[in-house]
């Protein structure tokens, strides 16, 4: 009879241990999920709805939750926003004041990666009460460039070199954000997508710290490799290949350099031989820039290829070049890089416009 209910004890407490657990975040991840509440919907009925879209482990643990902790306040109908690392006693309390509910004036805007700053700011334009040529002004104001040194670990006196074409190309985190209307400052756009880079760098503030380069060098390589690599798996091995030439004193060659310090978009046109060769702090296809780094970013870069510039991939090529279904190859001598591209031509695989 002892051992029966020292096994019903056990499972007892295994049972509670679960349900504990089953109460707190799915995940880590932060990006926002869109939760729809109709009119009509209840505490109880929205745990199908956040199972399926992964927000709680469990829809059985987050009945009970409710059971044992009702909310004081109606549920409220409208569009909230959620995210894995919440938990359900954060979701219901969410759900409860319903201060993240949208509202008619909400906006949400998408910053795709790789896009530049002359997209991030016609994005501005087109989608709230501010002019291009606004976000370009505050980004040469150099006192408000000043305040984000002194705010933010990863941004130093380097955004305040005026030889850059935008201060802060690279530092905004590509992602899709939500604001309370169209008269949002451009300030607290810029500041809301700053806050999530430091969020998405902070793991990786150590190894930053630790490296050869600053962070403003990494978010440099980060761009490059942005551009330069559609094969996400691959990127690693891409900054491999920077970090060998940068170590060697050779070119990066880069062709999305050359066409950012041109300020030509790589969909608009090709550029000439002359082009190509034109010296400039961005052109890394330039002999005078061997064995460097552009003097910034060139566009908005992805984590993929933020986490590759910091950890590279360790490879003896020197290197690269991807077919026309995005596929990277790498080559240790320029004469296999030059037989890779003849190969590529040769099946098909060779990129045209």
């Amino acid at each position: 009879m002892s051992a029966i209910i020292v096994v019903l004890l056990m499972a007892g407490l295994l049972g509670l241990h679960w349900y504990h657990n089953s109460l707190g975040p799915v995940s880590e991840k932060s990006e926002l999920i869109e939760v729809e509440v109709t009119t009509g919907s209840t505490y109880a009925t929205l745990g199908d709805l956040l199972e399926s879209k992964n927000l709680i482990q469990s829809k059985f643990s987050y009945r009970i939750y409710l059971k044992l902790n009702p909310p004081k306040e109606s549920l409220k109908a409208g569009i909230y926003y959620l995210s894995e690392d919440m938990g359900v006693a954060k979701i219901l309390e969410i759900f409860s004041d319903g201060r993240n509910s949208i509202n008619s004036e909400q906006i949400k805007i998408t910053f795709k990666e790789g896009i530049n700053m002359r997209a991030f700011s016609k994005l501005i334009a087109e989608n709230t009460n501010h002019e291009e040529e606004e976000v370009f002004a505050l980004l040469k104001d150099q006192e408000y460039l000043k305040t984000l040194v002194e705010q933010y670990w990863f941004i130093d006196d380097n955004i305040l070199n005026d030889k850059l074409y935008y201060s802060l190309e690279g530092y905004l985190f590509p992602d899709t954000y939500y604001f309370a209307s169209k008269d949002v400052s451009v300030k607290e756009i810029i500041k809301t997508l700053l806050e999530q880079m430091g969020k998405k760098l902070e793991p990786f503030k150590e190894k930053i710290e630790a490296s050869e380069y600053n962070a403003h060098e990494l978010l440099t390589l980060a761009s490059i490799i942005e551009l330069e690599s559609a094969d996400k798996e691959h990127r690693g091995k891409v900054s491999g290949v920077f970090y060998n030439r940068l170590k060697d004193r050779m070119s990066l060659g880069s062709d999305p350099t050359t066409y950012y310090g041109l300020k030509v978009e790589i969909s608009d046109r090709e550029l000439t031989r002359e082009e190509f060769n034109t010296p400039n702090d961005y052109n890394t296809r330039a002999s005078a820039m061997s064995g460097k780094l552009p003097i910034g970013p060139i566009c908005m870069p992805s984590m993929s290829s933020i986490e590759a510039a910091i950890v590279p991939t360790k490879t003896d090529a020197y290197y690269f070049v991807a077919d026309k279904n995005g596929v990277t190859y790498f080559t240790k001598t320029y004469q296999e890089h030059l037989a890779k591209i003849e190969e590529l031509k040769a099946s098909g695989l060779w990129y045209t416009r």
